[in-house]
């Protein structure tokens, strides 16, 4: 069955950004594919080295979302990538043949780089952040690997070390894994930017709800706009963003009239999407309450999944080892 392989880094508590721009693609296609998903702790360290944070609660926090979401460890392997060191021992075989000029051009590294500024991101590590990438994907056979649009040149260089890896040793070991693009709505934070717990601007799926109104009524809206009867336009708005995802198409057009026509005030148009918000919030909360109760124990929860995800791993690494005569 063709495998799908996606991770993410521990964060702890998820926010709606990442349901909607990744969660709820995952669960889609456990039913399709044979899916493997990750929690993503060595990749933490390679920008958050200087402070490890606290992996075994921010794991327990994200994966209690994840299987909120609908992630099912009877359709998925979930795991820890830190407790396989095949990636590990996979990854350093990688970079004996990964030429430095390719990860200096990465295109995850020049952006993150920029993005992180106010680091030192002068680690070996941090260089090699593609190369543990491609380790991740390729010891499973993954053939596809779920990203957006933008993300698509990032997983190249994955494709050209598998290349040069198979034409070294004259072995077909691993396959070139594609993207496999999806189209996911881009909520921004209640502030307007990228949403980010960092930044303080993130709807958390676990957050308490009065906590929610308060945020959704606080929304920064079409700056423009200063007064009921300024006419306002919904498609720079922040809140609109959200009600594309949360609100019907009447309710959508009702907006979007009702906005631009001096109709309707910014808080008419918060309220029905805050009822929304509750809708769909709701129940995923009740459900990850159920889940942390019943969960004492994340690693013995995960260990028949973190086993199968060992052993196809151990398989994938003894034929690169062989194939690289050791």
């Amino acid at each position: 069955m063709t495998k799908v392989l996606s991770g993410m880094r521990p964060t702890g508590k998820l926010h709606i950004g990442h349901y909607f721009g990744a969660l709820q693609n995952w669960v889609s296609l456990q039913d399709k594919y044979e899916c493997f998903y990750f929690i993503a702790d060595w990749h933490a360290l390679t920008t958050g080295y200087e402070t490890p944070p606290d992996f075994h609660t921010l794991r327990r926090e994200m994966l209690l979302d994840w299987l909120t979401a609908g992630l099912d460890p009877k359709k998925s392997t979930l795991f820890i990538q830190s407790k396989n060191s095949a990636h590990a021992e996979l990854y350093l075989l990688l970079n004996m043949i990964t030429p430095i000029g390719w990860l200096e051009r990465c295109p995850t590294y020049k952006e993150m780089k920029e993005e992180l500024n106010d680091k030192d991101l002068s680690n070996i590590g941090f260089l090699s952040y593609p190369v543990l990438q491609t380790a991740d994907i390729i010891i499973y056979d993954a053939k596809y690997v779920p990203v957006g649009k933008d993300q698509v040149p990032h997983l190249e260089i994955s494709r050209e070390i598998v290349r040069r890896f198979n034409y070294l040793y004259n072995a077909d070991v691993f396959v070139e894994p594609e993207a496999l693009l999806t189209k996911t709505p881009k909520l921004l934070g209640t502030d307007g930017r990228k949403m980010s717990k960092s930044y303080d601007n993130a709807i958390l799926l676990s957050e308490d709800l009065k906590s929610v109104e308060k945020k959704i009524k606080q929304m920064k809206t079409d700056t423009n706009r200063k007064r009921k009867s300024d006419p306002g336009n919904p498609f720079i708005c922040p809140v609109f963003g959200y009600h594309e995802v949360f609100s019907t198409k009447e309710e959508q057009e009702w907006v979007i009239n009702g906005c631009k026509n001096a109709e309707i005030g910014c808080i008419d148009c918060k309220k029905v999407l805050i009822k929304h918000l509750f809708e769909f919030l709701e129940p995923l909360q009740e459900k990850r309450n159920k889940l942390d109760k019943e969960i004492d124990n994340i690693y013995e929860y995960l260990s028949e999944s973190q086993e199968y995800a060992e052993k196809i791993a151990s398989i994938k690494l003894e034929e690169a080892k062989k194939a690289m005569n050791l």
